[in-house]
């Protein structure tokens, strides 16, 4: 009875596979086409203008067939279509996510770069936004480490000089309002980090001249003189040379400061200096 039983239960679900089967690939055909149909018209919504819809599209059209090769493009177009009329947030939510289902998608290196835009459209105010530079900092450089032979990485390199330029406005905003109160060890410290993180930035020369003042304000020529001289060897025409030289009221030659050297990369051999 027992075996009969379990022979009857194997045809059974012999023939119940067979007929899914059937059904399947029936279904299968019709179901391409829904998902190729809510996919345009995603396309056709996201062209009008209303990214919301489209979005809403796009996610359905994965849904409905998430393994089909529909699915990846459709999730990196709900995204794309966020970000087009600046939902950063959600646009974040969906590429995130993207990363995490579809980490072999040919199309992963422009997730990973549309992730690092998003973030760095959302800089408005480098003292108050540095969450988003943080991470817009670092998603790009993880496209230039990671995709360095792409249009990507090139475009990431430009935006992460402006970003650095923007972290190292903030440290010397930071700095100068120490500097202000008297606080020299706190300035001393920021100006210290846009000379040594920031070196290729516009604010390393106002960095340098800061230091000259202050170790010059609390009687520490030797460090004071050893500052303008690196400002000196890289900056000679500089501004900020000027009112170094002039920090030292005629006891400390020009001469003394000016080295010729052809200009290289900003702080060549800067480093040596403290050694």
């Amino acid at each position: 009875m027992r075996s009969t039983l379990i022979v009857l239960l194997f045809v059974l679900l012999v023939s119940c596979s067979k007929e899914n089967l059937k059904q399947s690939k029936i279904s299968e055909k019709s179901l391409d086409m829904q998902v190729y149909e809510a996919y345009s018209e995603g396309l056709e919504s996201l062209e009008s203008g209303d990214v919301l819809f489209a979005a809403k599209k796009f996610n359905e059209a994965e849904t409905l067939f998430p393994q089909s090769i529909w699915a990846p493009k459709s999730a990196l177009m709900a995204a794309y279509s966020y970000y087009t009329q600046d939902y950063y947030g959600d646009a974040v939510a969906e590429l995130i996510r993207f990363k995490r289902v579809y980490p072999l998608s040919d199309n992963i290196d422009y997730a990973n770069y549309l992730l690092a835009i998003c973030y760095y459209e959302q800089i408005v105010d480098e003292k108050k936004d540095l969450k988003s530079i943080i991470n817009a900092k670092e998603t790009f450089q993880y496209v230039i480490k990671n995709y360095p032979d792409t249009e990507y990485s090139l475009d990431s390199e430009f935006k992460l000089d402006l970003i650095n330029d923007t972290l190292a406005s903030k440290e010397m905003y930071i700095g100068r309002y120490y500097l202000e109160r008297k606080k020299w060890i706190s300035a001393i410290n920021r100006f210290r980090t846009v000379i040594d993180d920031y070196d290729t930035t516009v604010y390393v020369e106002e960095a340098l001249h800061r230091l000259v003042e202050i170790y010059f304000i609390l009687g520490l020529k030797e460090e004071s003189e050893k500052y303008a001289n690196l400002l000196g060897y890289n900056y000679k025409s500089s501004k900020w040379y000027e009112n170094s030289y002039r920090v030292f009221n005629q006891n400390y030659k020009k001469k003394n400061l000016i080295k010729k050297k052809k200009k290289n990369s900003i702080l060549t051999r800067a480093k040596s200096l403290f050694n």
